[in-house]
């Protein structure tokens, strides 16, 4: 069985958050080669779009045009692609990769809110806690603002904490507009497209097209952010299938982690003791979701969500 048609949630919360969480040190590195943000975030989308439509091509399907799926294609596009990951590779030369990853632990409460308010699948009381739980080791994490040797100014934690906003909308928006029998794969591709033509329009009116070339100068790390860019939107919309947008939301959770572990031990980068102390409330919060989400797939509810009215495809 393909990862794109586990049913898993936990699996694939691991899985996402994971990959996702390889993407800040990967960008680091990026911005101290002096690839710029909007090329770097090119990449990372128009990389993941293009490996996948292949593998979608060569198994001899199609991704779908129609009016419904464009739109969705273009919202997703931007909300949850273009904002975010301009955001990203702008904070993480004055955060630290770390650190900016932990700024994705916000995310879950804001989805929280956003999903009461427009009543799409909200997590069950232990969900809720394992939230509550993540978001403290969250607090603890940005009152350190940052590397030990360099905290960033309050402009730039500002700018970071718009990263969980348009992240929860995103996850939220993805959900709602979700197209009536979609394939995850396809959402994948046609957003992740949709953003690089986004981004790419936005290097040409800024006239800094010539910029793509500085990829050249950094192949391997390219390929290593494309690889890990197409592996993570392989499951991430599946994930957003059987898991609703808070459940996915706390791929932020795992991503942290593994940022920050990357970081100091890869990069060289420094935390105060808080930050690591943040860091274990945070695996706190993750044990609950998962054992949240466990619960809750052993006790199915006779109400489908609406991400579920998909049928069970990969």
């Amino acid at each position: 069985m393909s990862i794109l048609s586990t049913g898993s949630p936990a699996l694939l919360l691991l899985l996402t958050g994971s990959l996702l969480g390889l993407t800040f040190p990967l960008g680091k590195l990026a911005g101290a080669a002096a690839v710029s943000p909007i090329v770097w975030a090119w990449l990372v989308s128009f990389g993941a779009g293009a490996c996948l439509l292949g593998v979608r091509l060569l198994s001899g399907g199609r991704v779908t045009t129609r009016r419904e799926y464009l739109r969705y294609y273009l919202c997703s596009a931007l909300v949850s692609l273009v904002i975010p990951n301009l955001l990203i590779f702008s904070v993480i030369p004055r955060l630290g990769s770390g650190f900016t990853g932990i700024l994705f632990t916000v995310s879950p409460v804001i989805t929280l809110l956003l999903s009461m308010v427009w009543r799409v699948r909200t997590p069950t009381a232990i969900g809720m806690a394992g939230i509550a739980v993540g978001f403290a080791g969250a607090l603890i994490v940005t009152s350190t603002r940052g590397e030990v040797s360099q905290p960033a100014s309050l402009t730039w934690l500002l700018a970071g904490l718009c990263i969980p906003v348009s992240l929860a909308l995103g996850n939220v928006y993805r959900t709602r507009a979700w197209p009536r029998d979609a394939r995850p794969i396809d959402l994948a591709i046609g957003s992740n497209l949709a953003a690089a033509a986004v981004l790419l329009v936005l290097l040409l009116l800024r006239g800094e097209g010539p910029a793509l070339l500085d990829l050249g100068r950094v192949p391997l790390l390219a390929g290593a952010q494309v690889l890990a860019s197409s592996a993570m939107f392989s499951v991430f919309f599946r994930l957003q299938q059987v898991g609703g947008p808070t459940y996915l939301s706390q791929i932020g959770y795992v991503a942290a982690a593994i940022a920050l572990v990357a970081g100091t031990s890869v990069l060289g980068e420094r935390y105060a003791w808080t930050t690591w102390a943040g860091a274990l409330v945070i695996l706190a919060g993750i044990a609950l979701s998962v054992l949240a989400e466990q619960r809750r797939m052993l006790t199915p509810t006779p109400a489908a969500p609406v991400a579920a009215r998909s049928p069970d495809v990969g």
